[in-house]
């Protein structure tokens, strides 16, 4: 679902004051009290806000931003990196593949058929388990609503029984030339992830150069394919040949 001008000049507001109230916002976007609640309903829905009395907060975990909005952001860009990543991918029988729209966007077009797949992405195991012949794993955890996604220590352990041939996954943020999360939940997810596979792909669309993050999961280098929509800026690390823009 797509967000209207509107509901992103909502949003812009929660993150600049944390909450809003409802009047205040009709008034300051010349609508009815109703279509802002209307807006606010659906925002919570999408996991980007919480419904309060007279008004709405900004989640405490809004730094991950909901699963049903990252889908539908750059989405021609997703498109455009799986495209670029098809001919890459290395043959594989076992496949981790982390919870980014990203990822989701490849996925969809893998042949999968046979394959062993692991996710601890709930939309991803969900549009995957539509493929046939597929052995399909999803990993169990605490489940994060914004981001659709099962994280935490008892995920983490899961991933230590694997072995995989492949890891496809995207991140938070890059910077210079390191991968960074917003969580340390994720952090550790996708350091055990890394740590199990044998060949590991990146998938990042342009705006995650100019995004922020903490926590530091890996070297760009350590990748062994790095693919992104466009040349990334002079800041990012350019000088191993992994990279295909």
């Amino acid at each position: 679902m797509a967000l209207n001008e509107r509901q992103n000049n909502i949003l812009r507001y929660l993150k600049e004051h944390k909450s809003a109230n409802v009047k205040k916002l009709a008034e300051s976007l010349y609508v009815s009290e109703a279509t802002i609640r209307r807006d606010l309903q659906e925002l919570q829905s999408m996991g980007l806000a919480e419904r309060s009395h007279g008004g709405a907060l900004l989640p405490e975990n809004a730094d991950e931003v909901s699963m049903f909005f990252r889908m539908q952001k750059n989405a021609k860009e997703k498109e455009l990196i799986a495209t670029k990543a098809l001919p890459l991918l290395p043959s594989f029988r076992s496949v981790f593949i982390d919870s980014s729209s990203t990822a989701l966007a490849l996925a969809e077009r893998l042949d999968l058929r046979f394959k062993t797949v692991v996710t601890n992405g709930l939309q991803t195991a969900t549009q995957l388990s539509k493929k046939s012949d597929i052995n399909l794993l999803l990993l169990g955890g605490n489940v994060q609503c914004n981001t659709t996604a099962t994280t935490g220590s008892f995920t983490t352990r899961q991933l230590e029984l694997f072995q995989f041939d492949l890891m496809l996954c995207s991140c938070a943020a890059i910077a210079k030339d390191e991968c960074l999360e917003r969580s340390i939940e994720q952090t550790e997810l996708k350091r055990t992830a890394y740590s199990r596979s044998r060949q590991r792909i990146l998938l990042v669309d342009h705006t995650k150069f100019t995004s922020s993050g903490t926590y530091c999961t890996t070297k760009l280098a350590d990748f062994n394919l790095v693919i992104t929509d466009k040349k990334p800026p002079e800041t990012v690390n350019l000088k191993d040949k992994n990279f295909i823009y």
